[in-house]
């Protein structure tokens, strides 16, 4: 079974309130497995457009993924970076070739 990733690229504007984000996703994260691969750091852009900010997050399967994002715990965590960060993010299946 294909892993599972969350790609998400993020503009910060409030750091401190992007704190509690942060610390709110930590439990919904735990519960299915995610794991981070890529948590801000240094990046280049070399193709394209993209936010400032880079994260990966590596789950157990895709269906984990989708089941996190989608979850009570998630969706409250979600709610307190409204405002104070910009994020696109995609869930994809790992290959598996």
């Amino acid at each position: 079974m294909a892993k599972g990733y969350w790609i998400a690229h993020g503009t910060v504007h409030d750091p401190e309130a992007y704190d509690a984000y942060r610390a709110a996703n930590a439990a919904p994260l735990a519960e299915f497995g995610g794991r981070f691969l890529v948590r801000g750091g240094e990046q280049q852009l070399k193709e394209g457009d993209a936010r400032p900010r880079t994260v990966v997050i590596e789950f157990p399967t895709y269906e984990a993924a989708v089941a996190c994002y989608e979850s009570a715990g998630y969706q409250a965590a979600m709610a307190l970076r409204s405002g104070v960060a910009d994020s696109d993010l995609v869930i994809v299946a790992g290959y598996d070739g």
